[in-house]
């Protein structure tokens, strides 16, 4: 499967809503309050998203969460939640 990314640059209230359903109570907590200008979707297969969710945590001032609901046995998504630079950044780690 290959891995898609998709950026969100100053996304909506009703954008964070959606994402936010697809957290559990404690991943929400851990956004909510925080100050960032982007959200980087990633998706791509579990053992990608386990390394990937770990070069972004790594490579800049980020906030990763897994987003519930796509596959859970085959497809996973994580959100890199950060500033435009930071995520930037991170996708040019992934990449």
């Amino acid at each position: 499967m290959a891995t898609t990314f998709k950026l969100i640059q100053a996304p909506t209230d009703n954008t964070i809503m959606m994402l936010m359903q697809r957290m559990n109570k404690e991943e929400q907590q851990h956004i909510t309050g925080k100050h960032w200008d982007a959200v980087l979707l990633v998706q791509t297969n579990l053992p990608e998203m386990y390394a990937l969710a770990d070069i972004a945590e790594k490579t800049a001032n980020v906030i990763v969460e897994e987003i519930k609901g796509v596959c859970p046995q085959h497809v996973g998504m994580i959100a890199v939640f950060g500033s435009t630079s930071a995520i930037q950044s991170v996708i040019d780690a992934m990449q």
